[in-house]
C-alpha cells in the first residue's frame, strides 16, 4: 500500500487550512515536504540543536492544537524550546521504532495509551519517576487513578497522559428536523434501546436523497471496529484476553451477535455502500447520525452551515458502555540525550498536558488532567458536556504488549465480515484465532 504522506510543524507557526506550514515550505528542498506540507523521512529534516525534537502522531485538525500548545510553551520562555515533526500515525510507530533502535529518535514522544505496554516491552520508552521527583511534580494530584494506571508498568511510570478520546455520536439536527426527529431539553437524543435507534434510523432513511445515508461510516477500519466493540460490551461481553495477555477470553456468541448487528447496518441500507471518509460526508450535510471519535468536535464546528450535536455513544443494550483510548506523552530512549535536556523534556511534557490542556479540549478530547476538568472555561465549551460520562463507561484495552497486531488482526476479520467475504460466524472464529495467534 502506498505509504501516506507526513508532515512537519516548527514552532512559532501554524498549520494553515490546507495543512501547510512555513517551516514546510522554507525546508521542502532539504526534507522533500511535499506540497500539502508532508515529508517522507523525519529523520531527515533539518533540526535545531538548541531545542528538543519532538515527533508527534497528530495531523489534521488535531494537528493545529497540538501546534499551537507547542507555539505557546516556546513563548513562554521554557528552560529549553521544542521543535515539533509530525508523522502521519500509519507510519509514526515504526519510524519511532526503528529511530530508538539506532539511537536517532526525538527527545519527547506520543503513544497511544494502547500501545505504551509494547513500547515499554521493547525498551523504547524510558520511566519518568526519577525526572518528576526533581522536578517536584507529584502526577497522583493531577490525574485520575485510572490515567495514571494506564501508564505505570512494574510500578513505574512511562508516560504523561494527555486526553481519553473515545467513539462518540453526531447528529445533523437539520436533518433530524425534516425527518421528524426532536431532541430532549438537553439537546440531545433519548435513546435508550436498540429498537429507538432503529426507528430514528428509519425516520432519517426516510428523507435521504442520492449520495446521502443515514449514517456515516466507513465500510472497513477502524471505526466499524469501534462500534462493534462498544456493542459487543453493551451486549455484556467478557475481556478479549485475560489481564495476564496469555488466554483469549473473547465470548464467541456474543462476538456474533455484536457483528450482527453492526452488519445488518450496512445490509439494511443505514450506511450507504463505499464510504471512505465518513467524516468529510457528514461535513457536507450528507448524513443524518455519524460515528466517530472527539477528535472531530474541534473540525465540525469550524465547518460553515453544519448544524449538528454530538452526545455519547447511544447506549443499545443492557450495559453502557463505549470504545476509548488515550493519548499520551512519553519519552524515547536516546542515548545522547543529556541529563539536562532530559528533564527539559519532561517538564515540557507535564506543561502541555496541564497548562496546554485547554487548547487540546478545543480539539474535542477530554483532558486527562484533572485541573482542566475543574476549569471553568473548559465546562463553558459548548458540547464536550454531552459526552463527559464516556470517562466512566469507556472500556479500553488491556494493558498488553501484543495489542495492536491483535487489534490488526481484528479489523481484518470484521472487515470481512462488512464487505460479504465472510459469513458473521466464519469472520468471529477468524477473528479468535487471529487473537491467539498473538499470545505469549
Amino acid at each position: 500500500m502506498k505509504k501516506k504522506l507526513l508532515s512537519v510543524l516548527l514552532a512559532g507557526t501554524m498549520l494553515l487550512s490546507m495543512g501547510v506550514n512555513v517551516f514546510a515550505e522554507e525546508t521542502a528542498k532539504d526534507s522533500n515536504v511535499n506540497e500539502d506540507g508532508t515529508v517522507n523521512n523525519p529523520e531527515d529534516v533539518k533540526v535545531d540543536k538548541n531545542k528538543l525534537v519532538m515527533w508527534s502522531l497528530f495531523t489534521g485538525g488535531d494537528g493545529e492544537y497540538i501546534s499551537k500548545i507547542i507555539d505557546d510553551y516556546n513563548a513562554g520562555s521554557p528552560t529549553k524550546q521544542v521543535q515539533p515533526i509530525t508523522l502521519v500515525w500509519a507510519d509514526y510507530y515504526t519510524k519511532l521504532q526503528t529511530a530508538v533502535a539506532a539511537d536517532k529518535g526525538p527527545d519527547i514522544g506520543l503513544s497511544h495509551a494502547s500501545k505504551l505496554a509494547e513500547l515499554v516491552d521493547q525498551g523504547v520508552v524510558e520511566p519518568l519517576d526519577d525526572y518528576l521527583d526533581e522536578l517536584g511534580v507529584d502526577l497522583s494530584s493531577m490525574y485520575s487513578e485510572n490515567s495514571l494506571d494506564a501508564v505505570t508498568f512494574d510500578g513505574e511510570i512511562y508516560a504523561i497522559p494527555l486526553d481519553t478520546h473515545a467513539e462518540v455520536f453526531y447528529y445533523n439536527t437539520d436533518i433530524l428536523e425534516k425527518a421528524g426527529i426532536e431532541l430532549n431539553s438537553d439537546g440531545k437524543l433519548d435513546i435508550k434501546s436498540e429498537d429507538q435507534f432503529m426507528d430514528m434510523l428509519d425516520k432519517v432513511k426516510a428523507v435521504m436523497g442520492d449520495g446521502e445515508s443515514p449514517i456515516s461510516l466507513t465500510n472497513t477500519g477502524d471505526d466499524p471496529y469501534r462500534v462493534w466493540w462498544a456493542t459487543y460490551y453493551q451486549m455484556g461481553g467478557t475481556p478479549i484476553v485475560n489481564d495476564d495477555g496469555t488466554e483469549v477470553t473473547l465470548d464467541k456468541d456474543i462476538a456474533v451477535k455484536a457483528a450482527d448487528f453492526v452488519k445488518t447496518l450496512y445490509d439494511n441500507g443505514y450506511i450507504a455502500s463505499g464510504i471512505d471518509d465518513h467524516q468529510k460526508l457528514f461535513q457536507a450535510g450528507k448524513a443524518g447520525f455519524m460515528f466517530t471519535g472527539t477528535w472531530a468536535v474541534g473540525a465540525m464546528e469550524q465547518t460553515e452551515g453544519l448544524n449538528f450535536g454530538v452526545q455519547s455513544f447511544p447506549q443499545l443494550f443492557d450495559q453502557d458502555h463505549c470504545w476509548a483510548d488515550s493519548h499520551t506523552f512519553i519519552l524515547p530512549v536516546k542515548g545522547e540525550r543529556s541529563e539536562e535536556d532530559t528533564k527539559a523534556a519532561v517538564e515540557f511534557m507535564v506543561s502541555a498536558s496541564e497548562n496546554g490542556g485547554l487548547t487540546w479540549a478545543e480539539s474535542g478530547q477530554i483532558p486527562a488532567n484533572k485541573n482542566v476538568l475543574d476549569n471553568d472555561e473548559y465546562k463553558k465549551l459548548p458540547y464536550r458536556g454531552n459526552y463527559m460520562d464516556e470517562l466512566e463507561k469507556a472500556v479500553l484495552p488491556s494493558k498488553n504488549p501484543h495489542f495492536y497486531a491483535m487489534k490488526d488482526g481484528m479489523i481484518q476479520s470484521l472487515d470481512a465480515i462488512w464487505t460479504g467475504s465472510e459469513d458473521v460466524e466464519s469472520g468471529i472464529d477468524n477473528l479468535y484465532d487471529e487473537l491467539s495467534s498473538n499470545l505469549d
